[in-house]
């Protein structure tokens, strides 16, 4: 099974009346034979919009069962797939859709207006469709339709970072939020996918029992790969839901029989806030899934201990198709503020000269495998840096590898605070000042400094009804930290920016330093 088709197929054959994906609230189902056929209802519809096989198609749609059958029909049919992130700013919304050389764009109805304005003008023409996420049969092919207007006709430029060369075997394109400079575009092929998927299934011992409650959003490389793409593997299925809600969450994953959950640490903290549902009524629920951005350890805790249930910390990256590390499925191998052992992949830590280092030294995390993308899409030179002569991915994580295999990613590269030329890894800050009872949330970066290089400042998110002072936490971080890693500047903020995925975007926070 080397395509998604390959996978839908297989469990269409299987178990055609099975169900693979439900809607929040029970009232909609799509079966795998449903799911097999759609995909070929799909195909008709690309055709029918002029989207060739090799060709792109960019949805910009929330959550819902439509859009999971669109994503997948696309691919099913050999055409590359560009989920739009629905958060970013229209300027880079923009940006990408001229990027990605889409052909036609498939939107939600709110998204109608706003992206006719931003397709207007761009070189090529762009068949736009509006498509409701909730949807149970898809559109039949249009007639001729009214396209947006374009000052020229023109092919799609298509290269991979490599060199030119066409999309046929891009399956996905995923764009990167960076917190500086314009995204970059990952181009990851069917095999990519099928590999993780496969991964995935198996590191958590999935089966067709198997039901994940799906809050993400598809737009985000977590929610694609591991909540859409995992239980294919198996022929489990997802209970999709179309925004996370704190308030409805559990109820959500008790009343659609859920098996497991897949959320970000911010969900973490948000459940940690909310009421506790009675014990009983989760123990359905075999496992919590953490990724996309560190999980504060007093977090995975507390969570263990509220709900009674195991949590497993994992990491990934756009570029790996999400998960390349995992914490082992059984709770007495798990090693507490780990990111896990590598999944799928191959992964070792390398120095400046791209050396491997030995166990319990800090350097770059690299990774190679069947999950790792082909390349940046029409950029070389990103590409180029993004790998070692020797085809290791460059993941700009910085990390320790111990002796029975567990990594521990203790920041990004870029990010890394160096005072007085002594490396200082933000999350260490952070994670002291979320051991303060009147602490929620905080995070770290350096600021320029005349004497040190850099000094640290700190954004801290109180509890509601908390009222620490600037000199109750930095006494609070003397005693965690010592005084040369305690902050130099406190900044209290009521929320901490944070991309799709849930990261803390620290480079922005340098601004609250003035």
């Amino acid at each position: 099974m080397n395509t998604i088709r390959d996978l839908i197929q297989r469990q269409a054959r299987e178990r055609p009346d099975a169900p693979y994906a439900l809607s929040a609230d029970g009232s909609a189902c799509v079966t795998y034979g449903a799911l097999f056929g759609a995909c070929a209802q799909v195909g008709a519809l690309l055709d029918g919009l002029g989207v060739a096989p090799g060709q792109t198609v960019s949805l910009a749609m929330p959550n819902g069962l439509m859009t999971l059958q669109l994503l997948l029909g696309a691919m099913a049919g050999g055409r590359c797939v560009h989920p739009v992130n629905l958060l970013s700013q229209p300027e880079q919304m923009r940006y990408v859709l001229t990027h990605s050389d889409c052909r036609a764009v498939l939107a939600a109805p709110e998204w109608e207006a706003p992206l006719r304005a931003m397709l207007n003008g761009l070189d090529r023409p762009v068949r736009l469709l509006v498509v409701h996420p909730h949807a149970l049969q898809v559109p039949a092919p249009p007639g001729p339709p009214l396209a947006i207007s374009a000052t020229a006709e023109s092919p799609p430029r298509r290269a991979t970072g490599q060199g030119p060369a066409k999309l046929q075997n891009t399956a996905l394109l995923m764009y990167t939020s960076g917190t500086t400079g314009q995204p970059k575009g990952v181009m990851l092929t069917q095999a990519n996918l099928v590999a993780n998927a496969l991964a995935i299934s198996a590191e958590h011992a999935l089966t067709d029992q198997d039901r994940v409650l799906g809050v993400l959003p598809l737009y985000h490389i977590n929610a694609f790969a591991v909540t859409m793409l995992a239980p294919l593997a198996q022929g489990g299925s997802v209970a999709l839901v179309p925004k996370f809600s704190a308030a409805a969450f559990w109820q959500q994953a008790v009343d659609r029989r859920c098996t497991w959950i897949n959320v970000v640490p911010t969900i973490i903290s948000y459940l940690l806030e909310g009421p506790t549902p009675p014990r009983e009524s989760l123990a359905a629920i075999r496992f919590c899934r953490s990724a996309s951005a560190p999980l504060p350890v007093e977090h995975l805790l507390a969570f263990q201990d509220r709900f009674g249930i195991g949590v497993i910390e994992t990491m990934g990256l756009t570029e790996t198709v999400a998960p390349c590390f995992s914490n082992p499925l059984d709770a007495a191998l798990r090693k507490v503020g780990s990111v896990g052992r590598a999944s799928g992949c191959e992964a070792r830590v390398i120095d400046a000269a791209l050396a491997e280092v030995p166990h319990g030294a800090t350097g770059e995390v690299a990774i190679r495998g069947p999950n790792v993308m082909l390349g940046y899409y029409k950029n070389p030179q990103a590409t180029a840096a993004a790998f070692t002569p020797d085809g290791w991915l460059r993941t700009g994580d910085l990390g320790q590898r111990d002796a029975e295999g567990f990594f521990f990613v203790t920041g990004r590269i870029k990010e890394l605070i160096i005072k007085g030329g002594e490396n200082i890894a933000p999350r260490e800050i952070d994670e002291a000042l979320l051991r303060h009872p009147g602490v929620l949330d905080a995070a770290a970066v350096g600021i320029p400094d005349k004497h040190y290089g850099q000094e640290i400042m700190v954004c801290v998110v109180l509890r509601e009804g908390s009222h620490c002072t600037e000199d109750v936490l930095r006494a609070h971080c003397l005693e965690q930290l010592g005084r040369y890693k305690t902050p130099k500047l406190i900044r209290f903020v009521p929320d901490l920016p944070r991309g799709p995925s849930g990261k803390v975007q620290r480079l922005k926070l340098a601004e609250l330093a003035h």
